[in-house]
């Protein structure tokens, strides 16, 4: 995909940590397919991430934004509906498998009997493995996310690991004893690359955009017609509360074209008429990591 955004002037790349993190690797592979030179940039919170971008010119950031297992990005949808520069938009995307590992500093398999350390999400989904493959009763211990639970290894003796990627086995010195050990292998996280930019027209791309339309009856549906009418398919659709008013709305949609198209510019101007809010979040392309 091309983009009039000038990458050679790209300063920081923005991601949410820590370091090692699958939210990491995502941005690596941004950074190899369209060569960014731009220096990485860890934030602690998706916020944080949000706001480095809405601050800094010549700045992309890269946000978690849907698991196939636990769903939407909450804090990802909410921070792109609220950025101060309208200009900034989703520009691409990638869906990369969640592969978790067991990360130790011994490389016998069969000492691991004190403990496994990760993040809670990451425990509930490797829930198969730790129950049938490791010792009865193994001390189960909470991290703020994988990476930092291969970090705290080194505070723990040969008999504890941790769960993470093989990226963090690689930034933290450990071996892998045993890979792509979570229950459902399917799993996978899509990643979205944000910056001020418009994206170039490549076929088959997508595009989202979120909106609020008045708390009456058939709102909602009026606008959901103008797709339907102008034959354009409706992929994914979620709400968020608007935090202004109580049992007010802001919908999230995906649908199938790009804005430059003159289906989707009759569209978009169609919905503005029936619609209170309205914010373009961007067309990109996606792609699957192997």
């Amino acid at each position: 995909m091309k983009s009039c955004f000038n990458f050679d002037n790209i300063e920081y790349i923005a991601y949410l940590g820590p370091a090692g993190s699958y939210t990491e690797m995502a941005a690596d592979y941004f950074a190899d397919k369209y060569n960014l030179q731009g220096r990485p940039v860890e934030q602690k919170t998706i916020r944080q991430v949000a706001e480095f971008v809405d601050d800094n010119p010549n700045t992309l950031g890269v946000l978690p934004v849907e698991n196939s297992i636990e769903g939407a990005v909450r804090e990802t949808l909410d921070n792109l509906i609220k950025l101060k520069n309208p200009n900034i938009k989703i520009l691409s995307e990638v869906i990369m498998p969640i592969e978790h590992c067991l990360l130790a500093r011994t490389t016998e398999f069969y000492s691991i009997t004190g403990g496994i350390i990760s993040h809670p999400q990451a425990l509930a989904q490797c829930q198969n493995f730790i129950h049938t493959e490791m010792p009865y009763r193994i001390e189960t211990i909470e991290s703020s996310s994988t990476a930092e639970a291969a970090r705290s290894l080194a505070n723990y003796n040969l008999t504890y690991a941790a769960i993470g990627s093989k990226k963090t086995a690689s930034l933290y010195r450990l071996n892998i004893l045993r890979e792509n050990i979570n229950d459902d292998k399917s799993n996978c996280t899509r990643f979205i690359l944000i910056g001020d930019c418009e994206s170039t027209f490549v076929k088959g791309m997508q595009s989202s955009l979120a909106f609020s339309t008045e708390n009456k009856p058939g709102a909602l549906l009026d606008v959901l017609e103008i797709f339907r009418n102008n034959n354009i398919n409706l992929s994914y659709i979620s709400s968020r509360p608007s935090k202004h008013k109580f049992g007010e709305y802001i919908f999230i949609v995906n649908f199938d074209g790009h804005t430059s198209t003159n289906q989707i510019l009759k569209t978009v101007e169609e919905m503005k008429k029936k619609t209170t809010f309205f914010r373009f979040l961007g067309s990109y392309h996606i792609d699957v990591a192997k």
